[in-house]
């Protein structure tokens, strides 16, 4: 079948783009004609891929919001795919994917804790978030969509709220994981390397966060949990991965909290596979993700992951098993406490196998499987005589 995914951007990084680079090749590998319909793009994540790059004259972040979802709604009427999967802020779809949650929900619960202080008093990106809630409600009314895609049931259950979606138009597909880049065996090898490099010891239990946008993902309750435990925990070491440009103000918080021996800051990297090798337990306490892929990573990588009812990836875990899900973000001690019993080595053992055996449930390659599937059905519904 001819099919349409639709993005506003295509590259290698990304929870978004990656979904789309997977779900490309899979259907280009079983011979669909597949084509991405973006404004930027790099190279084709499969041969057979093609690109229908629409670039509209745009000034702005808001401007080019909205001047490619008109163009994908031009170029959509005028070509012939049987069906057409939005992935991003646009209207013109047969399925839409909310990668990224309801953008309400983002706003309230996240968005204050990535602003810089001159941006809450100026009022930053205003128009763009206000753009983006209009074309996420345009999106979504009735007769724009045969199916909704979600990552996570708190998804689900907030599009349903919000927008009025019908349980039976909703799709949950939650993310999947390379489970050969992001495997345990290579903890004796580029992981056990890089402890060496920032001078972690074999006896060291090392704390692992990664995520871009510190703020959002929670790194000052992190640093202040692992304050709080320094003076029973004299072996706990902090990792901290991902790009922020605030990172110098973090930096001197943790040198603050008596840390500079315990942490290492290394920016954005793109060997993140190293990093979770590197590391023993994994902690994400943001304050909105509708599913973090660095959770189901950590837990392929053998890490137990600790995280919060705020990310959808928390569903997938066994508390105390595979890991814990925080009961609250407005205390460090809530997450200091949480933190401790995963401390114990036999406990850090058992959770390892656990994590390890809970992503093998979630590979890449099923999920994609699952998405084809909800495709073939839409383009069959939309060549049935009775179009429901």
């Amino acid at each position: 079948m001819r099919v349409a995914l639709v993005h506003m951007r295509q590259a290698a990084t990304g929870g978004t783009e990656r979904y789309l680079n997977l779900t490309a090749a899979f259907l280009a590998e079983r011979g669909d004609e597949v084509t991405v319909v973006c404004r930027s793009h790099e190279d084709p994540p499969h041969p057979a891929v093609r690109f229908e790059r629409l670039r509209p004259l745009a000034l702005g972040a808001a401007s080019r919001l909205q001047s490619f979802a008109r163009a994908v709604e031009a170029h959509v009427r005028h070509a012939s795919y049987d069906v057409v999967y939005g992935l991003g802020k646009t209207w013109t779809h047969d399925l839409v994917r909310l990668g990224g949650g309801c953008h309400a929900t983002y706003l309230e619960l996240a968005h204050a804790a990535t602003l810089k202080p001159w941006e809450r008093l100026l009022g930053a990106r205003a128009r763009k978030h206000r753009l983006a809630l209009a074309i996420e409600a345009r999106a979504l009314a009735p007769g724009r969509y045969r199916k909704v895609v979600v990552n996570a049931q708190m998804v689900a259950d907030d599009v349903e709220r919000r927008h009025g979606v019908p349980k039976e138009r909703i799709a949950l597909v939650y993310n999947g994981v390379d489970l050969e880049r992001y495997t345990p065996a290579r903890r004796a090898t580029s992981g056990a390397a890089l402890r060496r490099e920032l001078g972690f010891a074999e006896r060291d239990t090392v704390l692992l966060f990664l995520g871009s946008g510190y703020g959002r993902k929670g790194l000052d309750l992190v640093l202040a949990a692992v304050a709080e435990l320094a003076p029973r925990a004299p072996n706990l070491k902090l990792l901290v991965v991902g790009y922020d440009s605030e990172q110098p103000r973090y930096e001197s918080r943790a040198r603050a909290l008596g840390l500079a021996e315990r942490a290492r800051f290394l920016g954005g990297r793109r060997d993140t596979e190293t990093c979770y090798a590197a590391a023993d337990l994994y902690v994400l306490p943001t304050r909105y993700d509708p599913f973090a892929n660095t959770t189901l990573e950590a837990l392929a990588s053998g890490l137990p992951a600790l995280t919060s009812r705020s990310n959808g990836a928390h569903e997938l875990l066994e508390e105390a098993v595979s890991g814990s899900v925080l009961a609250s973000l407005d205390d460090p001690a809530t997450l200091a406490r949480t933190l401790e019993p995963w401390l114990a080595p036999e406990r850090l053992a058992a959770g390892a196998r656990a994590a390890r055996a809970l992503a093998e449930r979630h590979s890449a390659r099923s999920k994609s499987a699952q998405t084809a599937a909800l495709l073939d059905a839409v383009a069959q519904e939309l060549r049935s005589p009775a179009r429901s």
